[in-house]
């Protein structure tokens, strides 16, 4: 995995997670893969990935059973959308507003393009 430099590693690991969780690779109540084996995987130190995992137990995306591993909370999918909505509205759509102002972009241009994305994406916002 490419990391950027601008976010800590073990937090791009835990969006991974919820990426994939998110995506339905791993379902309500499913072990994910354990920590040596998501470290192995994503060519990170242990010690990172415990930190991920430590963090996503904190914020009921994960929960461990002792001597089984890792596995998906109930309601992680909800949890994980709440989360990056509320994150999106606070600081990704004022840096957004901030750019269209800037840039003169008019907000019918914006929905055009964003018709546009979906389109090509072939999905609809829910």
């Amino acid at each position: 995995m490419d990391f950027s430099n601008d976010k800590a590693i073990y937090i791009q690991i835990a969006e991974r997670l919820c990426d994939e969780i998110l995506a339905g690779k791993y379902r309500e109540d499913e072990r994910v893969p354990s920590v040596r084996e998501y470290a192995v995987l994503l060519e990170v130190n242990t010690n990172t990935t415990v930190k991920s995992y430590d963090q996503l137990a904190s914020e009921g995306i994960i929960y461990n059973k002792r001597g089984l591993g890792y596995f998906v909370s109930s309601g992680a999918k909800r949890q994980i959308k709440k989360t990056r909505k509320q994150e999106f509205m606070k600081e990704r759509l004022p840096e957004l507003a901030r750019q269209m102002v800037l840039l003169d972009i008019s907000l019918d241009e914006v929905k055009e393009a964003l018709q546009s994305k979906l389109d090509e994406m072939d999905v609809m916002p829910q």
